[in-house]
């Protein structure tokens, strides 16, 4: 479910009119977030540390009013719900974009990736069986530890979901980290509001 933003009583009025004209509006940043005590319990509870993390990375956003702001027909919108688009990878070294819908429940939220791997593994292709704009959409480098990102796009499709990757995990003195690039739309989401996701993220990390 979705509900039109009132733009004239809208407190981001002026911010989305000025943004929502660019031709790139999109703007991001890279942070680095601590993974031991994460890492530590995905292991240990037998978790993939992927879907462990995206899903705390999924339960801040939707935590996060702006980041469940979308641009459809030129008009604001809010979504009740924000889902994952996530890169699944295949075994013979290709992947395929998936749809994995959120839930408050963790233990559910596995299941609902685990049916999207299965399905995403049985086919050749890359769009999704199901697509919309409800969604952030994930990627993982775990090869590479990024200090930036940059993401290609058809400036010609219109666009404002959140891009999220994930980069290489690395140790130093018994701390495990990884970096995570933000991509946000700026008629939507400010910094402020990428500071509050990135807070949210961590904590539900260290928990």
């Amino acid at each position: 479910m979705k509900q039109l933003i009132n733009l004239e009583e809208w407190d981001r009025k002026e911010h989305y009119l000025f943004f929502s004209k660019f031709e790139e509006p999109f703007y991001g940043v890279t942070v680095k977030i601590d993974c031991t005590i994460a890492y530590q319990k995905a292991k240990e509870n037998g978790k993939s540390f992927f879907w462990y993390y995206l899903y705390r990375s999924l339960k801040a956003a939707n935590e996060i009013e702006n980041f469940r702001y979308r641009i459809i027909d030129h008009n604001p919108y809010c979504f009740d719900v924000i889902n994952a688009s996530p890169t699944i990878s295949r075994p013979n070294g290709t992947f395929g974009f998936g749809h994995v819908y959120y839930d408050e429940s963790e233990e559910q939220f596995y299941q609902n990736a685990k049916n999207e791997i299965d399905r995403v593994h049985s086919t050749t292709g890359l769009m999704p069986a199901v697509s919309g704009e409800n969604l952030i959409h994930y990627s993982a480098i775990p090869w590479l530890d990024f200090t930036s990102i940059s993401h290609a796009r058809s400036f010609s499709f219109p666009d404002s979901c959140p891009k999220i990757s994930f980069g290489k995990m690395i140790e130093m003195n018994g701390q495990k980290s990884m970096s995570v690039s933000i991509h946000v739309h700026h008629a939507l989401v400010d910094g402020y509001h990428v500071g509050l996701y990135v807070d949210r993220f961590q904590a539900l990390m260290n928990e």
